[in-house]
């Protein structure tokens, strides 16, 4: 490895910043047909970038460098001297002038040898030599200087003023930053995208690769892959990959002396983040190239996997994991409560007034009533709710909240929630609950009243669609239209299942003792 680069806890790298602004080619610079500029010396090609543009006639332009220029001279620092024709190979023009002819002898060559190799240890990218108003051609020991020094080297015609190269420079520098801006979006979106699917961690990792082009890895506390996404990358890369995940991983007590940590194996670049607070969940990325987003995009990524594995940190989170992942594999409700907490539950079934709910709204209800526990459905969002929480209403959605229960009786209130909703989008309240207030019924044993119910609606067995209608157009007093709203139901459809209620049922459903005795029926079936 070509040494390890750190980042200390102090610039963590899990804060999303604008990437720098990217390097403009020097094929692209060169491509400019209004610039007509040629390369005479050097090396060429994708690899040799420059960062600005900078004029000097200084004979030791040196101290005036920062790297990365294209430096620009006319030659005005170059001592006059007699000698042989100067110019470049392949012009095939006249003879210099005389004030222009530069000798062949040593000490010119020293002069360019010194010249270039400052330019070099500065770190300047190219030189532009402008053959106006002081030179007609470039002299051919510069031209040799930079092939030695491999330095490239380009003939700046007398059209072509500097300041057209500096403008032409910023110009493809905009161009390249408006489209790594633009890369840089598009990934964040796709990013927060994949976080919000059923398998969010390997959907950001997958799509983290895909934007890289490269390979990433989720290694746990104790150093393991726990998934990964992209091209495997040879097995010497994922072991220094590992290794570097070390760096920021904390060990027992100690925190990580850094939150971020790079490095190269021959032409892979390594990357690591450290997850969270440091609980030891580490993001690794192996890249054949590193562009100036990349880090940007890392970090989103590394914020969105920090949220998806910090539930999975504390031990509520865990248990909470557990809970579900019993339940799903068919375990009693009764017995996977204790995990979740003692005491009782809400259900609470809210929708939103203006659009289909999404994760990202459902995840923001979830955390507004505070419960992660949160089930987004086509057109509802469920949330299981500790019973010792009194929910609000929330603006933009229209909730219904069932009685507090035990966990062996969530599905009954899974029920009285989406009555409870159906009666708050009908009503237009923001929010309804089930039982606010005790009724006649609690005056009668519970048993009994159960009995009586299934006797009397009997005759409904099988037909949930008619009992739902039934107890719908009874709680909103026979309202046609907003029994219709609250089941999403033609009012037509309202009035022929209420007909055929009345008809299995035997009964007069204008009755006003009828209407109560089957409501008190119907809330306790």
């Amino acid at each position: 490895m070509e040494g390890t680069h750190t980042m200390s806890e102090t610039t963590a790298p899990v804060t999303p910043a604008v990437p720098p602004t990217p390097p403009v080619p020097l094929s692209a610079l060169l491509a400019r047909e209004d610039l007509a500029l040629r390369q005479i010396a050097g090396p060429s090609g994708p690899s040799i970038v420059i960062h600005w543009a900078h004029t000097s006639e200084m004979a030791d332009p040196y101290p005036y460098l920062l790297g990365g220029e294209l430096l620009l001279t006319a030659g005005v620092h170059i001592p006059e001297a007699a000698g042989s024709d100067g110019s470049a190979p392949g012009h095939g023009g006249p003879p210099a002038r005389a004030k222009s002819r530069v000798g062949e002898d040593s000490r010119l060559g020293d002069y360019f040898d010194d010249y270039v190799s400052r330019i070099v240890a500065a770190g300047g990218a190219a030189l532009g030599f402008g053959l106006a108003p002081v030179h007609d051609t470039v002299p051919r020991a510069l031209v040799a200087a930079c092939d030695a020094y491999g330095l490239p080297l380009l003939e700046v015609p007398p059209r072509t003023t500097f300041s057209g190269v500096a403008r032409a420079v910023w110009q493809l520098m905009a161009q390249a930053r408006l489209a790594e801006l633009r890369r840089v979006t598009e990934a964040q979106q796709s990013l927060a995208a994949a976080a919000s699917r059923p398998d969010p961690v390997p959907s950001v990792l997958r799509q983290l690769a895909q934007r890289l082009t490269g390979h990433a890895l989720l290694y746990g506390p104790d150093g393991t892959e726990i998934a990964a996404a992209g091209r495997r990358p040879a097995e010497g890369v994922r072991g220094a990959l590992a290794e570097l995940s070390g760096v920021v991983r904390p060990t027992g007590r100690t925190a990580p002396r850094a939150t971020s940590a790079t490095d190269t194996v021959g032409d892979t670049h390594l990357a690591v983040y450290a997850l969270g607070a440091g609980e030891g969940f580490v993001l690794g990325v192996a890249t054949a190239r590193r562009d100036p987003g990349d880090h940007t995009i890392a970090s989103v990524a590394a914020v969105l996997l920090s949220l998806l594995t910090g539930e999975h940190h504390s031990g509520a989170g865990a248990g909470r994991s557990s809970a579900l992942v019993r339940m799903l594999l068919g375990s009693p409700p009764e017995e996977v409560a204790p995990l979740l907490g003692a005491g009782k539950w809400l259900v609470v079934h809210a929708r939103p007034e203006t659009q289909v709910p999404d994760a990202v709204a459902a995840s923001a209800l979830g955390a507004a009533l505070g419960s992660p526990l949160v089930d987004l459905g086509r057109d509802v969002v469920r949330v299981l709710v500790p019973g010792g929480r009194v929910p609000e209403p929330q603006q933009g959605w229209t909730i219904g909240v069932s009685a507090a229960v035990d966990p062996r009786e969530w599905a009954a209130a899974d029920a009285q929630a989406g009555r409870a909703l159906a009666r708050a989008r009908a009503t237009r309240a923001p929010l309804v609950r089930h039982g606010a207030r005790p009724g006649l019924e609690d005056l009668v044993p519970r048993a009994d009243a159960e009995a009586h119910a299934r006797a009397l609606l009997a005759p409904l067995a099988g037909r949930p669609e008619l009992a739902e209608t039934l107890r719908n157009w009874l709680a909103l007093h026979g309202s046609w239209d907003r029994t219709a709203v609250a089941l999403e139901v033609h009012r037509n459809t309202v009035r022929q299942r209420i007909a055929r209620c009345a008809a299995l049922l035997d009964t007069d459903l204008d009755d006003p003792d009828v209407r109560m005795e089957l409501w008190f029926a119907l809330r306790r079936g």
